[in-house]
């Protein structure tokens, strides 16, 4: 297995001359581009900097971030990035489990890196103009330089991604060069890339989807169209001017670009394959996204942080809610709730926790620094997923949940994600989210965040379950109307926040209302 750094001299001898890169303005072939990453090697090694140390990212997707992470791979160093929106403790939490070396930031997250206290006195790179703390990134990679020559195999660290922290302090996910790549390649193999694909960079190279596609993009001698931070207009106009042919996006990311007025389908005319992960698409949309793109391919991506493919549906829209079945380096499970034993398989459409194979070409290794959360999710040769999920008749697997998110109602289990997908498809929801909140009779009670685009009410929407044969202890027995629903970062739909209350009634429509339960 080649490392990555090897495999991008490989793609750059490829195709030397293919774009390689844009970002506003700047257009890089792939030539031009390893002429900057190899002055960024050099430059990174006159730092002090050693095979297998941390550097900490607080970066947007810019070019300088894309090309940091390569140089990082040529240099055998770890790329840890952060959320660009980090906060100083987050920072400093960071710095002292990574034992990071050096931090690279901009000017959007310069106030949180001077903030943190444990930033104090380690070197640090700016992209864009330097300042009195930090030499800039963007000029070191004006210099000349050598080509820059691999110093890594493919068994050392490529990057350490932090997952989520919800309720305990965020985990390192450390990944080897050869992770990734199995992981990039395969990506390419089960989105059907051709050579020369044109991909938007929008996902955060902070998470698995940008890092997938930015690694993917260069096996392919494609072009990389950096969108810094997402907006619907900077999106369609990428989309337009570069002519892009896939999109890896979150559900959320697609919901906006479909519902804004500047959408329209000679836009993203060139767009031929759709791909998402991240969280469930509601049936809603996607059947509107089929409608809006008409795509060729349209692939639903089940995996995570930590095992990056579990399963792969190539065609999502013609059985929508399948995550379809094991990716090309994986093998999956579905094993009763609280099970030890992973040969114990639940009977065909009973739900259960999904695992996956520690053999994958994909997978990692354990938790950086956490013994616990290791032993606790690495069982008998297979990760727990913390998700729920049943495999139906055609073996085909449907994810219903995490299993923390299981609303247990009056002794019945309700997935979020049936009640949601049944509500998405009335033509006044524009977005919805189901949690279960306390009840006192019931233990809890399945209830319905709805963002509307007319005044629908409480009655017509229950009347909508029913119509739909959604079953009477899942229909929703409260509804909240909001403005919009909580989401994270990257798009993910943040439940917790709306079981702690931390939302915004809906102003713009009518008032929220909550009926009397029966």
């Amino acid at each position: 297995m080649l490392d990555l750094g090897t495999s991008l001299i490989a793609s750059v001898e490829r195709d030397p001359n293919a774009l390689a890169i844009c970002d506003g303005d700047v257009e890089l072939t792939y030539e031009e581009w390893f002429g900057k990453i190899s002055a960024l090697v050099a430059g990174l090694a006159t730092l002090g900097l050693k095979p297998g140390d941390h550097v900490l990212t607080l970066l947007q997707n810019r070019w300088e971030n894309a090309s940091l992470h390569w140089a990082c791979q040529l240099a055998g160093l770890i790329v840890t990035p952060l959320n660009w929106r980090a906060k100083p403790d987050e920072i400093d939490y960071a710095i002292e489990d990574a034992e990071v070396r050096i931090i690279v930031f901009e000017d959007a997250t310069a106030e949180a890196v001077a903030r943190a206290a444990k930033a104090n006195g380690l070197p640090k790179l700016k992209a864009g103009e330097p300042d009195a703390e930090a030499q800039s990134l963007t000029l070191l990679m004006a210099s000349s330089s050598p080509d820059a020559s691999p110093r890594a195999s493919a068994d050392d660290w490529s990057l350490m991604l932090y997952t989520s922290g919800t309720t305990s302090r965020p985990k390192g996910v450390p990944r080897r060069h050869r992770a990734e790549r199995a992981a990039a390649i395969a990506h390419v193999a089960q989105n059907l890339y051709r050579h020369g694909e044109c991909t938007l960079g929008v996902m955060p190279l902070y998470h698995t989807m940008g890092v997938r596609s930015l690694l993917a993009s260069s096996v392919i001698g494609g072009t990389f169209v950096c969108l810094r931070r997402f907006d619907v207009k900077g999106a369609l106009d990428a989309i337009a001017r570069r002519s892009v042919t896939n999109l890896y996006l979150v559900p959320t990311l697609y919901h906006d670009i479909v519902h804004h007025p500047d959408f329209s389908k000679d836009k993203v005319a060139t767009v031929t394959k759709l791909g998402y992960a991240g969280a469930s698409m509601t049936d809603g949309l996607m059947k509107k996204l089929r409608s809006a793109f008409e795509p060729e391919l349209f692939v639903n991506h089940y995996g995570s942080s930590e095992v990056y493919t579990f399963t792969i549906d190539q065609n999502a829209a013609a059985k929508p809610g399948s995550a379809g079945r094991a990716g090309i380096n994986q093998r999956i499970r579905v094993v009763p709730l609280g099970a030890e034993n992973t040969q114990v398989r639940v009977k065909t459409g009973e739900e259960g926790e999904i695992v996956a194979s520690l053999l994958g070409d994909e997978s990692f290794e354990g938790y950086w620094k956490r013994p616990e959360a290791s032993a606790k999710a690495l069982r008998d040769g297979w990760y727990f997923t913390g998700d729920t999920g049943f495999v139906d008749a055609d073996g085909d697997l449907f994810v219903t949940g995490r299993a923390d998110d299981m609303i247990i109602t009056g002794g019945e289990n309700v997935s979020p994600v049936e009640v949601e997908s049944c509500l998405s498809l009335h033509p006044d929801v524009v977005e919805v989210a189901v949690v279960g909140l306390p009840d006192e009779r019931w233990g809890k009670i399945v209830t319905a965040f709805v963002k509307r685009s007319a005044p629908i009410d409480e009655a017509a929407l229950d009347g909508h379950c029913k119509t739909s044969g959604l079953a009477n202890f899942r229909r929703p027995r409260a509804y909240v109307f909001v403005d919009e629903i909580p989401k994270s970062p990257v798009g993910k739909l943040l439940r917790r926040k709306l079981v702690a209350g931390e939302y915004d009634a809906e102003t713009s429509v009518g008032e929220s209302r909550q009926p009397a339960l029966s």
